[in-house]
């Protein structure tokens, strides 16, 4: 890929560059800014080169027209905080406003530009569209730095249309995640582990195929362990089960025996009442789960104790760990052990650790894990498993 050098000297000219700021927010309040604190490394280089900043980025599915409640304005103001440097804010993404505040820029420094998805050309199924937005926000850039990880799976104006109207480059941040998803698809230390999780079976099955060529043992929990149960034979009761699933489940569960890959479910669950914080709850054994006190009605929501355990002692005995996806429903601290027992290990390993994004990302972090106790804490969410399926990154494509 082309990095920030082949841009030459920057020094006065104003750079567009595409950020990830989709961090979660209510009432205006940020969640989460571990995507704003991984977009510093780029912007400060930026602005110690000389460069007028011009950021750009969505923030959630607003349908191409505003939405307040997707309003990029608190991004700036705690980026401002965290940059310990003024970031302007311009309420719309093109147009005289946004000109006028560009025009304005001086070396060093920074604005943010609303939420790119106001705008209907930002992920117009029609290229012609997206190229017309494009041409409208690279009218006022002198060149395009490419830093938004987690979009560039996508094929958006902002994202590879933009990247072909001004001279481009991956930005610091892209970059980093690139040489992280190499380590782990080209040449890992082993023994390698995956732990994959999350509620969906179908959201990993590319991901599963992929790795089953590459990794040691592939450890399952979230609601996608009883779409695994089930295909095993086992009553689930009400738990998340993608029926549909089981037959591909039933293949991998195959393929992975014939090449010696070892996929480790949960010998224990922990099943509720109800999917509420304070629903009852009960330990049983993952192949009893419609005898639990629930009976039918039980909901699986977390690996059991000593599941946890299991995992915690596969992840230490690894050299390489990738992780994608929570181990139940840690928003509820009852059904949060799983989860903090996977992060616990990884942080306590001497492996090369990465959390894939996404909800794994938001977990360790509302668990009270600080990101430098993990090898990388991917932004990429959706884009780093497209990868690791081998699936092409036209945002990356376009930078090469």
């Amino acid at each position: 890929m082309r990095t920030i050098e082949s841009l030459g000297s920057l020094r006065s000219r104003t750079v567009i560059v595409r950020c990830d700021l989709n961090v979660p927010l209510s009432d205006g309040a940020i969640g989460d800014d571990g995507r704003i604190r991984a977009s510093l490394t780029t912007i400060r280089e930026l602005r110690a080169a000389g460069a007028r900043l011009v950021l750009v980025s969505h923030l959630g599915r607003p349908k191409g027209a505003p939405e307040a409640r997707f309003s990029l304005r608190p991004v700036a103001e705690r980026m401002a905080e965290l940059l310990g440097a003024p970031v302007g804010f311009v309420g719309e993404t093109v147009g005289p406003k946004a000109e006028s505040a560009m025009a304005a820029l001086a070396d060093g420094d920074v604005l943010l530009l609303e939420n790119l998805r106001f705008n209907p050309g930002e992920t117009s199924a029609d290229p012609a569209e997206r190229r017309a937005f494009a041409g409208r926000l690279a009218a006022l850039g002198d060149a395009f730095v490419s830093d938004g990880f987690g979009v560039v799976h996508r094929s958006q104006a902002s994202v590879t249309e933009l990247a072909q109207l001004l001279p481009s480059a991956a930005g610091r941040l892209v970059a980093a995640e690139l040489a992280v998803l190499r380590r782990l698809t080209d040449e890992p230390e082993r023994p390698y582990t995956v732990v994959l999780g999350g509620s969906k079976v179908s959201d990993k099955l590319g991901v599963i195929s992929h790795l089953l060529e590459r990794v040691d043992t592939i450890l399952v929990g979230g609601g996608m362990l009883f779409t695994f149960l089930a295909a095993q034979g086992h009553d689930v009761a009400a738990s998340l089960l993608e029926e549909d699933q089981l037959d591909t489940v039933r293949g991998y569960l195959a393929e992975a025996e014939r090449r010696g890959v070892r996929i480790v479910l949960p010998s224990d669950v922990v099943v509720a009442a109800a999917f509420a914080p304070d629903a009852a709850h009960e330990v049983v054994a993952a192949d009893a789960i419609a005898s639990s006190s629930f009976g039918s009605t039980g909901i699986g929501l977390d690996i059991g104790p000593d599941s946890a355990a299991e995992f915690a002692r596969r992840i230490a005995d690894s050299a390489t760990v990738f992780w994608n996806g929570p181990m139940g429903v840690f928003e509820m601290e009852a059904f949060a052990h799983g989860t903090r027992a996977v992060a616990q290990a990884l942080a306590d390993t001497s492996a090369f650790t990465v959390v894939g994004g996404g909800d794994s990302a938001a977990a360790v972090r509302a668990l009270g894990f600080a990101d430098e106790r993990f090898g990388h804490i991917s932004t990429g969410g959706g884009a780093s498993l497209e990868f690791l399926e081998g699936k092409p990154l036209p945002g990356l494509e376009v930078l090469a």
